[in-house]
C-alpha cells in the first residue's frame, strides 16, 4: 500500500547518493495511485460479476445497484463505505466463493485510507 504524498514547493529527494530523484515540483505518487485505485475498482467490478450467479434475486439487485456507486473516484468512495460494507457482507454470505470479493474490498479501503 502506498500512502499519498502532498508538496507544496520543491521537493528534493536523496537517497544516499543513489536513484537521486531530482526536485519534484509538485505532487509525487498521485498517478501512480490513482492508477492503483482505478485498478482495485475494476477488480472489484469483475469478481462482483462472477459472484452475481452465485447469489440470491435480492443479494444480486443490491449487487447490481451498487455496481454504479464503485467508481475509481477517491472523494465519491469514501463517502459509499455503505455500499462497500453491504457488498462485502453479501460475499461473506457466500463462503469460499465471495471471499475474493471481500479481500478486493479490503484493498480497495485500504486504498482510500
Amino acid at each position: 500500500m502506498s500512502e499519498a504524498s502532498n508538496y507544496y514547493g520543491p521537493v528534493v529527494n536523496m537517497n544516499d547518493g543513489h536513484d537521486n530523484i531530482g526536485i519534484n515540483y509538485g505532487t509525487v505518487g498521485g498517478a501512480a495511485q490513482e492508477a492503483e485505485l482505478r485498478a482495485a475498482v475494476e477488480e472489484l467490478t469483475r469478481l462482483l460479476g462472477e459472484l452475481r450467479r452465485h447469489l440470491t434475486p435480492e443479494q444480486d439487485r443490491t449487487v447490481e445497484q451498487a455496481l454504479p456507486e464503485l467508481t475509481p473516484d477517491r472523494g465519491a468512495l469514501r463517502g459509499r463505505g455503505l455500499v462497500l460494507a453491504q457488498v462485502a457482507q453479501i460475499a461473506a454470505t457466500v463462503g469460499t466463493l465471495g471471499q475474493p470479493v471481500v479481500d478486493a474490498v479490503g484493498r480497495l479501503l485500504a486504498l482510500l485510507g
